[in-house]
């Protein structure tokens, strides 16, 4: 009888035995898994570091939108019409200021920016813009041509560094008949030269028509030529 208890007591052992699973550590099979894992032939549709960055960015975009959109009324569409309403806003700003407009006799470039040249050479070079469409460069050469003009008439002393609208208010002073046409032509070569406004024929042919007739101008008496030393 003992020995059939023994016989019994070892079958359920070994029975146990059996319906134990091996223990296999934890460590060296992550890392086997990670030495498969690491191999080219399973990253070889992976994206490169572009895609991952842009999707990253587009994934940062995507919850600012969502928190937005949660303090927006109306939820997402709610949001949308104030972009659209923002959008509008700064368009309508746009259209109606432009671009920004240098502020007179703040620090800019001189109005010549070459060599000197006569009033006659700046005229033969507005025309021939002029001919050829370039409203800019007729309109800045034509404001050249009236400054060089009162300078070769001794009703401006040449000075370096002179701007449009220095010359235009020393020249006023001389023509005070021609002062607020001066001014205004020193404001088109300043929108044109630094504020980055195109420019058409009518604003050239007002430019013209000024250099015209200051050719015909005669100073106020008593008045003494613009820039003299003191």
């Amino acid at each position: 009888m003992f020995i059939t208890g023994g016989v019994t007591t070892a079958r359920l052992i070994t029975r146990a035995s059996d319906d134990v699973p091996v223990d296999t550590s934890r460590l060296p099979a992550r890392e086997a898994a990670e030495r498969e894992l690491s191999k080219p032939m399973y990253h070889e549709n992976d994206p490169n570091l572009l895609q991952r960055a842009l999707d990253s960015f587009w994934e940062w975009i995507g919850k600012i939108f969502d928190s937005l959109s949660g303090a927006a009324p109306g939820g997402p569409l709610g949001l949308v019409v104030v972009v659209l309403i923002v959008m509008a806003l700064f368009a309508t700003l746009f259209w109606r200021l432009g671009t920004p407009r240098r502020v007179p006799g703040s620090a800019g470039g001189s109005l010549f920016d070459d060599g000197p040249r006569s009033a006659a050479a700046h005229r033969a070079a507005a025309d021939t813009h002029a001919a050829a469409g370039r409203w800019n460069e007729a309109v800045q050469e034509r404001m050249r041509a009236i400054v060089r003009s009162l300078e070769e008439r001794a009703l401006l002393v040449p000075r370096p560094g002179r701007t449009a609208d220095e010359a235009a208010s020393e020249a006023g002073n001389q023509l005070p008949a021609q002062a607020d046409r001066l001014r205004a032509a020193a404001r088109e070569f300043d929108d044109v030269t630094y504020g980055g406004r195109p420019t058409d024929q009518r604003t050239y042919l007002r430019l013209r028509a000024l250099d015209l007739d200051l050719e015909h101008a005669r100073p106020q008496l008593g008045a003494t030529a613009g820039g003299t030393a003191e």
